[in-house]
This record gives structure tokens, sequence and C-alpha cells, in this order.
């Protein structure tokens, strides 16, 4: 019996991380930046509630070492920074009624205070319901939660190629 094994490459055009924060893609959403420098791990996905008050994962958790920093993915202005139960968190208003969360977060930011995309706004912490050395990255829009990787652009298109000699 032989089997046949299919590698998957995935293309990304050269440009793929070039992409402004206000450019729009095929999803109509924004393009932001990454907060976390590559590489970049999920390791809790997004998990869409049934309804507004069901559980769910309102956000993804990105695997990051306590003291890593953290960059705004799009230009705005911090609305909040503090500490909400056991957890530091920063919140940032971006334009389009978009809002970005992060948890823990421990800024020396103050409400008020613009960001561009790319700018350091603070460093990964511990508390909160993410797993130590994760940041809880949450985003709204009209405050209703979406999936935060719906802002990074559409996923590369994929090619299948052969690995093996013909059958």
């Amino acid at each position: 019996m032989m089997v046949a094994v299919l590698a998957l490459i995935v293309v990304c055009p050269s440009n793929a991380h070039a992409a402004s924060p206000t450019a729009d893609d095929d999803t109509g959403y924004p393009v932001w930046e990454w907060p976390l420098q590559a590489p970049r791990d999920v390791v809790a996905p997004y998990r869409a509630p049934a309804h507004e008050y069901a559980a769910g994962h309102r956000g993804v958790d990105l695997a990051a070492e306590i003291g890593t920093i953290v960059h705004a993915p799009a230009p705005g202005v911090v609305a909040f920074r503090g500490t909400v139960v056991d957890r530091p968190l920063l919140t940032i208003e971006h334009p389009g009624g978009f809002v970005s969360t992060f948890e823990p977060l421990v800024s020396a930011l103050s409400p008020g205070d613009p960001v561009s995309a790319g700018d350091p706004v603070g460093t990964v912490d511990h508390g909160g319901h993410a797993a130590v050395e994760t940041v809880h990255f949450g985003v709204r829009l009209d405050g209703v939660y979406l999936n935060p990787l719906l802002l990074f652009g559409p996923v590369p298109r994929a090619v299948l190629l052969p690995c093996c000699d013909a059958l």
C-alpha cells in the first residue's frame, strides 16, 4: 500500500506585513499590527459566546513571558489603565468604534495618552484568567466582542505541493 503525502506551504506576499493600520482587507475591518513581536503563538483562541451573557473566550491569549513588551496594534487613545479584581490591564480606544484590551499588562501610560501603531504600551505581568506567561488580547467593535485575529489581514493562501516521487 502506497500513501501519498502532501507538504503544505503558505504563500505570503513580501508586503503582507506592511499593511497600514487603516487599510481595509476583504473583511471590511482595518488591518492592525500584531501587539507582540514574532514568533506569535495563540495559546487560547477566541470562542464566541452563544449570546451576550453566555460563556466564551472573548479574545485570544498569546504566549508572552512576563516582562515582554506589548505594542499598540493601531493608533488610538488610552481609555483605561488600572487593576480590575486581580489583573492589571490597559484599554485603548481606536478609530471606527474599536476598543482593544490587554491583560495582565503593566503600563506607565494614563487615560488620554495618544498611541500610534507599534508604540510600546506596557509589559506582560501576572494575574487574571489568562495562563501564566500569556497576555489576553480582546477587541470590541461598538461594544460587541469580536475575534481579534480578524484584524491582522487575510489568511495567506495555502498551496499544496507533492512531497514525494511520482507513484
